[in-house]
């Protein structure tokens, strides 16, 4: 955007050139004149440099086995390759407010245990027989989970098995970054020590029941493993008696059972079916969406680009782009984005339909 396009509707250009000497001498004393950049900072809709993008997961996955030879999970402490947004390169994020990259662990390996502010989710994509434990609590994963890590838990990760594992992060680091509010620690040991029994939590909060001694307080589910199976089913179930929506084919939200709201506090998540020939209406919303494709294959349409999808690829919409998805074999689709910040806030906006 141009220094002209910036300014205030209400400045005339032709007069900013007897006004030099007094920005001069007004940015000796750090002030600026807004009428200058009112046009870029208060926008008539929102404009966003996030591109819409596509990861091919075959193009790769290449790279993240090439990097298993070049460091081990225990001196990169993380082995991800990040998903950087080209319209923000450098800065890390997947999207202006949503950091996200592919960690891969190779058999006998182990993740070692830190925390930090920033909450993290974890979307399996391949492999069997690896954990992660979160706050004294394992639970293994599989291909389709969706397990969350809440803000300052101790967790670590590691594979038992005998290939290696995938799984999509997502983190709010840029939000935590914003605020200037983030911490970390790293524990001495590899392993964090386990104090529950794997599926304690889903025990404890997986059966519309609360522990008659449970203090409300925590904004994070307490359940942090959603396994894909359930959440498969549930759709199929859905699908037989309601129709599709038009926008969104059937997509339900992941939620903390103890409050009915989002899963997590500053990443929403939700999975959506969209059947063999459904194609939904244009729709768009002032978050920045993940998708990954857990199952089938289609094309998407966002702000007139085409994306054509297949299992395990991962695309970004950019906020208040249209986007329309359409299925050629029953798809999957799990996504993930600030809305529940936004809607906390009062920002969140959604449109339906383009007329």
């Amino acid at each position: 955007m141009d220094s002209t396009s910036a300014m205030a509707h209400t400045v005339n250009p032709a007069n900013e050139r007897g006004r030099e000497g007094f920005y001069q001498r007004a940015g000796g004393q750090n002030l600026a004149p807004l009428w200058r950049v009112l046009g870029a900072l208060v926008t008539d809709e929102p404009v966003s440099p996030v591109k819409a993008t596509i990861w091919k997961y075959s193009d790769v996955r290449p790279y993240l086995m090439e990097a298993c030879k070049l460091i081990t999970a225990a001196e990169a402490e993380r082995r991800v390759m990040m998903l950087e947004n080209p319209g923000l390169p450098g800065q890390s994020r997947i999207t202006h407010s949503l950091f996200a990259g592919l960690q891969i662990i190779l058999p006998g390996e182990v993740a070692p245990a830190h925390r930090h502010v920033a909450s993290a989710l974890r979307f399996i994509i391949e492999g069997k027989d690896a954990y992660t434990a979160v706050a004294g609590e394992k639970t293994y994963m599989l291909p389709g989970d969706f397990v969350i890590t809440p803000s300052m838990t101790w967790h670590d990760h590691g594979n038992e098995g005998n290939g290696p594992m995938v799984w999509l992060d997502g983190l709010d680091v840029p939000i935590v970054n914003l605020m200037d509010a983030s911490f970390r620690d790293g524990y001495p040991e590899a392993n964090h020590p386990v104090t529950r029994p794997e599926g304690a939590a889903e025990i404890e909060y997986g059966y519309n029941m609360l522990p008659i001694d449970h203090e409300p307080g925590a904004q994070t589910s307490p359940i942090f493993n959603y396994p894909y199976a359930r959440t498969r089913e549930g759709l199929e179930k859905l699908s037989r008696f309601r129709k599709p929506d038009a926008y969104a084919a059937f997509k339900m939200k992941f939620i903390n059972p103890v409050t009915g709201s989002w899963a997590m506090p500053t990443i929403s998540t939700w999975m959506q079916l969209v059947p063999k020939g459904f194609k939904t209406q244009p729709y768009r919303a002032t978050d920045s969406t993940v998708f990954t494709v857990v199952e089938g294959s289609g094309t998407s349409t966002i702000g007139g680009q085409r994306i054509d999808w297949q299992p395990h690829d991962i695309f970004v919409a950019p906020s208040w782009h249209f986007q329309e998805h359409a299925a050629s074999a029953d798809a999957v689709l799990f996504g993930f984005s600030d809305r529940v910040c936004q809607e906390k806030l009062g920002f969140f906006r959604e449109q339906r339909g383009n007329a």
